[in-house]
């Protein structure tokens, strides 16, 4: 991988299967206000979540290699599914500019809040299987209890923009009980699209529970990374993200107005 010129100036590269990774978009805006960002959501092969690992790290390594051509200062893997199966990948395809998972920054911050030692994490099939939040939880501690749970019906639902829909919430209902019977005082939101039903999670939960939510997590922790390298962009204003798309349906528009709460941008479609 060429080297290649970077800056104080020069953008976060943020990708994902489709468009869950703007809820990271969203936090990192509001986190850094002033950095430029670079979104791909891979529309044209979303979901990543039921392939194999051979076909995600074969799509980590695609990603990454276009958003390289942005030259990016750093890359942000907004996909939990790639972060728990590929994160190497990505590492290996960007050269030496950090590269920052949803799944480590979730797991950090999820085994810094429990109380209880007593963690739940929900997300895809693939993640869930791969064991990757308790693996990564357990490394930090080992004492700390995890309960996972799929959650394949969320990601649907939340596009469909079914938030606040009687039927999410027995699909909710029925999902979070398990996790809530282990007595769980930490709810990790371990995909991207869940941000979108934390209203609805949390109700089930209760106050008792802390939502940890990836995309906040993994926000916070660019901004740790980039101040101790002198990397902010000193700039004041607020840029608008540039986005890429490899399939571009009137629904991406639609879901970036429910994510972002405003209008979508230009769109860049790239061929993969």
């Amino acid at each position: 991988m060429p080297q290649h010129k970077i800056s104080a100036d020069s953008p976060i590269g943020i990708f994902d299967s489709g468009v869950g990774g703007l809820t990271v978009v969203k936090a990192v805006q509001a986190c850094l206000p002033s950095e430029r960002i670079i979104y791909f959501g891979d529309t044209a092969r979303v979901p990543y979540g039921p392939k194999s690992q051979v076909t995600i790290r074969k799509y980590a390594r695609e990603d990454t290699e276009l958003l390289m051509k942005h030259q990016p200062k750093m890359i942000i893997v907004a996909c939990n599914t790639v972060s728990a199966l590929a994160l190497d990948v990505v590492q290996q395809t960007s050269g030496d500019i950090p590269v920052i998972g949803v799944l480590k920054a979730g797991a950090e911050l999820a085994a810094r809040q429990s109380r209880s030692g007593r963690i739940g994490v929900i997300g895809t099939q693939a993640t869930i299987h791969s064991n990757a939040y308790a693996c990564a939880i357990n490394e930090l501690d080992p004492n700390l209890e995890v309960f996972s749970k799929a959650c394949p019906l969320f990601v649907p639902l939340a596009e469909e923009g079914f938030i606040d829909h009687p039927a999410t919430r027995l699909v909710a209902g029925e999902y979070l009980s398990e996790l809530l019977t282990s007595k769980i005082d930490t709810l990790v939101l371990g995909c991207t699209h869940y941000p979108i039903l934390r209203g609805m999670i949390e109700s089930i939960s209760g106050a008792g529970v802390n939502i940890i939510d990836s995309a906040e997590a993994v926000a916070s922790k660019a901004k740790y990374l980039l101040a101790s390298e002198g990397m902010l962009n000193p700039g004041t204003g607020q840029a608008m993200p540039h986005l890429m798309v490899s399939d571009l349906p009137q629904k991406f528009r639609e879901l970036y107005r429910l994510f972002m709460g405003t209008e979508m941008p230009d769109v860049e479609l790239v061929g993969m």
